[in-house]
């Protein structure tokens, strides 16, 4: 018997017609000690099932009982970590910590409970900032004042609900660590909901997949020795066969299952190929170094004097190659594509595009941020419009609505050409991002960590779609990520920053491997895992904020 079981468990919202079916027969024995993972996609209904076995909400039907009574109600012996953190705004991280120390241990000394706070404040690595309040915070250290907060109730359960998916990518690998190292000192049992494969992996002992239709799918057993290090998981077979064997399992169910934006792009070619106000703005380009970044700085004024965060950023990029440019927080990924885009000065240095210097924003140059930054009461047909009406001039109406409707149709819109913005999830509104920025036809595509808001399913569809449209218009891209899997395989080459202030290129891969990609046929070619070795090993060496000397980079395009 576990210590925590769920028997034909199914949760609704609403009643007869309106009924909302969230989780169907859900049988689940959680076993003591363990480390049970949850991997599902938004909407599989996950935090529905967290809340059920933290006592918050009550299921429609069957039961869930912990150590064999029925959960009814919250209780410390089963911590919760949420996604959001909920601190409260007027105390120091000392004192939020203090408030759970306070309620599980109101016997302690006052000296002893100073020291109980410190031990879980410190696990987290914030004892440096033991005194600030939550407002003097970034989202990432908010989220550790929550895990040392929970901890310091010394529950006998941790229910962990996505408790890291708004923290960055070392942020994250650092505090998921820390979770396991918790585990494996108090063998604590752990239910993690996470949408993130590596995450599960890592930390899981037992990984079952959340089925779109609210029922429990695949198990996968972990069977890699602990402790499991990130940097040797790359090279472990079993985890290279887990990794392509869960990232399998969840596209074909989730993507297949999925019905916003769940369809296929259409194989066809339009009679007329590609609309001809698009063939002719592309004619006349020069091929070599098409965009030279050279000797490039950004230079900030502040009270202390001048604050160097780029500096000598030199990259010559042949037109229809796409670069993916990777680094820590803070390494100046954004502003080296901000001043591409004119959208921020240069300090000192040029870059060159067409032979011609970057001077303020212009649409031969376009950007798709994080936020998709559309008009909401406007269709995606009308906020596509709005940038083709003005890059094409000349062309008849006809024209130019055969060019927006050619990009909605290619990112899978076709039938929501004329839903309102408003209307649409956050993939949806990045599909009209990504179609409006190629339907300016740019000479070059800039993309801000384009994807860096979506679950990771919507995340990995619409990295097909962009490879897709591009391999129709092979436009000279820059993609901005912190993804290591996203950055190989969009890219021709890896361009790896340094750690900030006075970021600079410290090495560059060239990805030798089949276009047209897709994420399952990568997953399974020999070469893929040293290329995101090479990644991993330089994203390691920066890790701690140190500043190496940079290495000399690999060749760049012909000079």
């Amino acid at each position: 018997m576990g210590i925590l079981t769920l028997e034909n468990v199914s949760q609704s919202f609403g009643t007869g017609l309106h009924a909302t079916h969230v989780l169907k027969d859900i049988n689940l024995e959680v076993q003591e000690g363990e480390f049970l993972v949850l991997l599902g996609f938004s909407g599989t209904g996950k935090t529905t099932l967290i809340n059920l076995m933290a006592g918050l909400e009550r299921p429609t039907k069957g039961s869930v009982t912990f150590k064999g009574k029925p959960i009814t109600e919250p209780s410390p012996e089963r911590g919760v970590i949420f996604q959001s953190y909920s601190l409260m705004p007027w105390l120091t991280v000392n004192g939020n910590v203090g408030l759970a120390v306070d309620t599980v241990f109101p016997g302690l000394s006052k000296a002893e409970k100073a020291e109980k706070v410190a031990h879980y404040v410190n696990m987290v690595g914030l004892s440096h900032a033991a005194t600030r309040r939550p407002a003097e915070l970034s989202g990432g250290m908010r989220q550790r004042v929550n895990v040392a907060r929970a901890l310091a109730m010394n529950p006998e359960m941790l229910l962990l609900d996505e408790p890291l998916s708004a923290l960055d990518a070392l942020t994250r690998a650092n505090l998921a660590d820390e979770i396991e190292h918790i585990w494996e000192a108090d063998k604590k049992t752990c239910v993690l909901i996470t949408n993130d494969v590596d995450e599960a992996i890592i930390l899981a002992d037992r990984i079952i997949a959340m089925n779109p239709d609210g029922t429990l799918g695949e198990e996968f057993k972990v069977s890699i020795p602990r402790p499991r290090d990130r940097s040797s998981m790359n090279t472990n077979e079993t985890f290279k066969q887990l990794r392509a064997d869960v990232t399998k399992y969840l596209m074909d169910v989730g993507i297949e299952a999925k019905v916003e934006g769940a369809r296929l792009l259409p194989d066809v070619t339009p009679i007329h190929g590609l609309p001809a106000a698009v063939k002719d703005a592309q004619k006349g380009m020069i091929d070599n170094r098409f965009l030279d970044f050279s000797q490039l700085h950004k230079i900030y004024p502040t009270p202390k004097g001048p604050l160097t965060v780029v500096e000598d950023f030199d990259l010559k990029i042949d037109r229809g190659e796409f670069i993916s440019l990777i680094g820590h927080s803070g390494c100046g990924k954004s502003t080296v594509l901000t001043m591409a885009a004119g959208l921020n000065p240069i300090s000192k240095g040029a870059i060159k595009l067409d032979g011609r210097h970057v001077e303020g924003a212009d649409p031969e140059r376009a950007v798709v941020f994080q936020s998709p930054n559309l008009f909401p009461w406007l269709s995606a047909r009308e906020n596509c419009a709005i940038g083709v009406d003005k890059v094409y001039p000349k062309a008849s109406q006809a024209e130019r609505q055969d060019v927006v409707e050619y990009y909605l149709e290619r990112v899978g819109l076709a039938d929501a050409m004329d839903k309102p913005a408003c209307d649409m999830s956050n993939g949806m509104q990045q599909r009209v991002g990504i179609a409006r920025a190629f339907a300016l036809s740019p000479k070059l595509l800039l993309l801000d960590e384009p994807f860096g808001m979506l679950d990771s399913l919507t995340r990995w569809e619409l990295q097909e779609v962009l490879m897709e449209v591009w391999s129709r218009t092979k436009v000279t891209a820059i993609c901005v990520t912190h993804d290591v899997d996203e950055a190989i395989l969009l890219a021709d080459r890896v361009v790896m920053m340094t750690n900030g202030p006075q970021a600079t290129i410290g090495k560059i891969t060239e990805v030798d491997l089949p276009r047209p990609r897709t994420r399952k046929a990568l997953l399974q070619h020999p070469d893929y895992y040293a290329y995101r070795q090479e990644v991993l090993d330089f994203l390691e060496e920066y890790e701690h904020g140190a500043k190496p000397k940079p290495k000399a980079p690999k060749a760049m395009a012909a000079e």
